[in-house]
């Protein structure tokens, strides 16, 4: 794998740019892997470089039905965040965010990290007693979070509108300043391009179609629409579709899986300086280093596997939430509601329920955000290489959690849990440390 520099640009630039090398290889499926990772997004492609790089363990194959992170890592409105409420998300949340500070440095690659800041929005008294619950509980963790007053709030991000006339006007807001945004399409291709270099098969349109397991319940491999590969352990690393490819093994899990409305815009010039959310009506804003506008809204109050809803309707869906939410001058906001769609995203977001599900040996299933990529990559690496659980494990396991509803803004629920099944068997999984 030739580095990346300024040297190696100029001298490809006196040859015609003919001399790079593809970016990761395209090789056929073996028979059989020591792990197999089933989906090629950001924390897939994470997992089997931590394996190869921190655990040496190369003989890895990464299958995507699709091409690599065409799923939920393609689709996500690029936020990267940790302040979280609960003790368990804000913790592995935060050590992914000080991950990304140096991560393209580690894979020699630019993700486009931008810490700008993530600002929440208050409207109202609730507003307030909310966010200011998360700057204590963050703070208390030793999480940047600070509370700002309205006045602040538009010295930090100038075309905000703090009248008291608004819709909803701005009463408050919390800012994480180390937050921001990445580019999630060069995430995948950064860690695919380490991992290849390693070893790693990165295998794209071989969809999986089945698991098969020996009598006494172990996974012995999987099959897809390649033929069947085998391999010692399989983590599933799915997004929306995790359950489905689960449901394969036996195993029906926790989750629902909900359409997420978002799009992007259109380039225009520099408008919004940092990450604006709000979540009385949940929707979100940024600007990409392209200009375009990312925007987000909130999920379909119906559980699918598909998103059908058309641009022109999430476009309008979209529109409604620019005029109330991030709530910016008039003539600024008339020239966000003139632009045109460029293209729709609608990854599927999972919240899953905390209660216990059927342990299944050799299987293990990923779940999380992209930024977490960084850390629940790493953090999946242990059930592969020693069959048990992470040190940091515990926080996020589900007998670990009280009870707590699904929470579809991502505070709530242990956010992002990523859970680790053992054994066909009532017995609780073993290994789980402290976080």
């Amino acid at each position: 794998m030739k580095k990346y520099s300024v040297f190696a640009i100029a001298r490809e630039a006196m040859r015609g740019h003919k001399g790079w090398e593809e970016q990761w290889s395209s090789p056929e499926p073996k028979k059989e892997y020591d792990v197999i990772i089933v989906g090629a997004g950001g924390h897939g492609l994470a997992t089997a470089y931590y394996l190869a790089t921190v655990h040496g363990i190369t003989n890895v194959a990464v299958l995507e039905k699709g091409w690599l992170g065409g799923g939920n890592t393609g689709r996500n409105t690029t936020i990267i965040r940790s302040n979280y409420l609960y003790d368990e998300s804000a913790g592995i949340y935060d050590h992914a965010l000080k991950l990304w500070d140096g991560l393209s440095q580690e894979l020699n690659y630019n993700v486009m990290y931008s810490a700008r800041g993530v600002m929440m929005l208050a409207h109202n008294v609730h507003d307030i007693q909310v966010l200011k619950r998360h700057v204590h509980a963050n703070r208390l963790n030793g999480i940047d979070n600070e509370w700002l007053s309205p006045e602040q709030a538009k010295e930090f991000c100038p075309p905000l509108n703090i009248s008291r006339d608004a819709r909803y006007p701005v009463v408050g807001a919390a800012l994480q300043r180390r937050g921001g945004t990445a580019r999630h399409d060069a995430v995948a291709w950064g860690y695919a391009r380490g991992a290849s270099a390693r070893g790693v098969h990165i295998i794209q349109n071989c969809e999986v179609t089945g698991v098969k397991r020996a009598p006494n319940g172990a996974v012995m491999g999987v099959d897809t629409t390649r033929g069947f590969i085998g391999a010692k352990k399989v983590g599933v690393v799915a997004a929306g579709h995790s359950s489905v490819i689960m449901n394969m093994a036996g195993v029906r899990m926790p989750l629902e899986s909900y359409p997420l409305q978002a799009l992007v815009s259109e380039p225009i010039k520099p408008v919004v300086p940092c990450v604006v959310m709000s979540n009385t009506v949940h929707a979100y804003i940024s600007q990409s280093d392209k200009g375009e506008l990312v925007i987000g809204a909130g999920t379909d109050q119906y559980v699918s596997l598909f998103a059908d809803r058309r641009s022109a309707h999430i476009a309008a869906y979209a529109r409604r939430h620019l005029r109330d939410v991030p709530d910016l001058h008039a003539h600024e906001d008339a020239a966000l509601l003139g632009r045109h769609c460029r293209r729709d995203a609608r990854p599927l977001a999972d919240p899953g329920q905390d209660a216990g599900a059927r342990p299944l040996r050799q299987l293990r299933l990923g779940h999380g955000r992209l930024q977490g990529d960084a850390r629940f990559g790493p953090c999946l690496c242990p059930h592969h290489r020693q069959g048990r659980s992470a040190s940091d494990q515990r926080a996020l396991h589900h007998r670990a959690l009280p009870h707590r509803p699904p929470d579809r803004r991502g505070g709530g629920g242990g956010g992002g849990a990523l859970m680790a099944v053992e054994r066909l068997s009532n017995q609780p999984a073993i290994g789980h440390g402290e976080l």
